[in-house]
């Protein structure tokens, strides 16, 4: 059975630092795109990262560009998130995602994703 879990996530001051973790397993695809996205109360979701586990290249979306890392342990198959500089507006459930129709992540915004975890929370308050 494939199945994905976050961790990671919790309370935190802003300016302050957190690193997500996706656990994958039952997963048996050679090579797939992995997604990060998060989803604030009252607004739709928003994909924020992507890592290739063909050829290891990320994408991020704007808002996060240069204070979010995505990452990936292959032996562990894991992927992380490191969220540093965290503002308050970082505030929401973030899931990770896996595509098996897709190897990169140029377009990641728009595949469709077969696998999801069930979430992981982040509140970004002083």
């Amino acid at each position: 059975q494939s199945q994905l879990m976050e961790s990671g996530g919790g309370l935190v001051q802003p300016g302050r630092s957190l690193r997500l973790s996706c656990a994958i397993s039952g997963i048996t695809l050679d090579y797939y795109a992995i997604g990060w996205f998060r989803q604030a109360p009252g607004k739709e979701r928003e994909g924020i990262s992507c890592i290739s586990t063909m050829d290891g290249s990320t994408h991020y979306t704007d808002s996060v560009k240069g204070r979010f890392t995505i990452s990936r342990d292959k032996a562990k198959n894991a992927v992380y998130l490191q969220m540093n500089s965290l503002k308050p507006e970082d505030t929401a459930v973030y899931y990770c995602a896996v595509t098996s129709g897709h190897f990169y992540c140029s377009d990641y915004v728009t595949y469709e994703y077969q696998y999801w975890g069930q979430g992981t929370q982040v509140t970004v308050s002083s």
